[in-house]
């Protein structure tokens, strides 16, 4: 076989030459990042070639390291990538935005902007485009968020949509990218809530902080007028009492770290009458020696007054949600709401 000398090299060849000496030392190289015809040129030059000399392959090394040495900084080239680098500096209006706009352009992978959609507009997506333009949608989401998109959809469409992704194997990369596109559009297309929060979060999360008589009123008239949207309040309240029900045990210990102790005792011992199994749950979850010196404190304390008592377990559940919030810990999910009364 004949020697090739480095005068003899073209660009793509000693790419491939750096390539392949990276490949050979095991390195993991992201070649999926480059686009199609790139990839193929790659794979077009490292067959055709044969064998480089020592001294060739040591001065493709040398003028790859030079190349190197002379960049000072390096840009990602695209703005889907930028707008990665950028992460929180922009607002979410403009960031979506130009998202769009390179998607819509061909500057940028539609999928990558439908996968980030939130899973209610994916839903949207799925109830209302064909069978089989929504049994693509779900075959290209992550499975995690595919599997809680097609759990919300009625049986009979879910049903259709899990029939049509056995015909989904075929598609090209040209047709999947336009009906990308497609489902992008229609995404964009969709009412946009100018309060994101959905208000069953926002009338649960005032009523938490209301006192136990007030929420039982509006809980009652909820009922009477819309018994599924009460439903739903009820599973986004958590107070006191439903510790049990909504917290893993293991996460009790680093609940209490970020509770003042005094404040903590009131707590317990106010609540020791009313949501005794919330008091119990607690205490049961925690070392022993620090269980036994909170009941011996709630015993020494004696009776508490209910409005220091309710203020006192109005704090234990803000440290828990302010927790919640900052992803530290998670509430347990309540699948069936009859689990939660509030």
């Amino acid at each position: 076989m004949r020697m090739i000398s480095l005068t003899a090299l073209t660009s793509r060849q000693k790419a491939a030459v750096i390539v392949k000496l990276l490949l050979d030392g095991q390195e993991e190289l992201p070649l999926s990042a480059l686009d199609g015809d790139a990839q193929e040129l790659l794979t077009q030059e490292m067959a055709a070639m044969q064998l480089i000399d020592r001294t060739t392959r040591d001065a493709v090394i040398t003028e790859f390291c030079d190349s190197l040495e002379r960049i000072g900084v390096t840009f990602p080239g695209d703005l889907d990538a930028t707008l990665d680098i950028l992460g929180q500096q922009l607002s979410d209006d403009t960031t979506d935005r130009l998202r769009r706009v390179a998607a819509l352009s061909g500057r940028g992978d539609p999928w990558d902007r439908i996968g980030a959609l939130a899973a209610e507009k994916l839903v949207a997506l799925a109830n209302s485009e064909a069978v089989e333009v929504a049994a693509l949608m779900l075959s290209k989401l992550p499975v995690s968020k595919a599997s809680e998109v097609f759990g919300k959809l009625p049986r009979d469409r879910a049903r259709s949509i899990a029939l049509a992704m056995s015909l989904t194997g075929d598609i090209t990369r040209q047709t999947l990218h336009r009906i990308g596109l497609v489902l992008l559009q229609a995404a964009d297309a969709l009412p946009r809530p100018a309060i994101e929060t959905p208000a069953v979060e926002r009338v649960g999360a005032i009523l938490n902080f209301a006192t136990a008589e007030l929420r039982d009123a509006v809980l009652e008239g909820l009922d009477q007028q819309d018994a599924l949207f009460a439903g739903g309040v009820r599973k986004a309240i958590f107070t006191f009492r439903h510790i049990p029900a909504r917290i893993e045990p293991r996460d009790i210990p680093r609940i209490v770290r970020d509770v003042d102790s005094d404040l903590l005792v009131r707590a317990l011992a106010g609540a020791t009458d009313l949501y005794g199994e919330a008091v119990e749950f607690i205490l049961t979850n925690l070392p022993q020696r620090m269980s036994d010196n909170l009941r011996g404190e709630i015993e020494s304390i004696g009776k508490v007054r209910p409005r220091d008592a309710e203020d006192a377990m109005s704090e234990v559940v803000t440290t828990i949600r302010l927790l919640v919030d900052t992803g530290e810990l998670s509430f347990v999910v309540i699948e069936d709401e009859e689990e939660q009364i509030a």
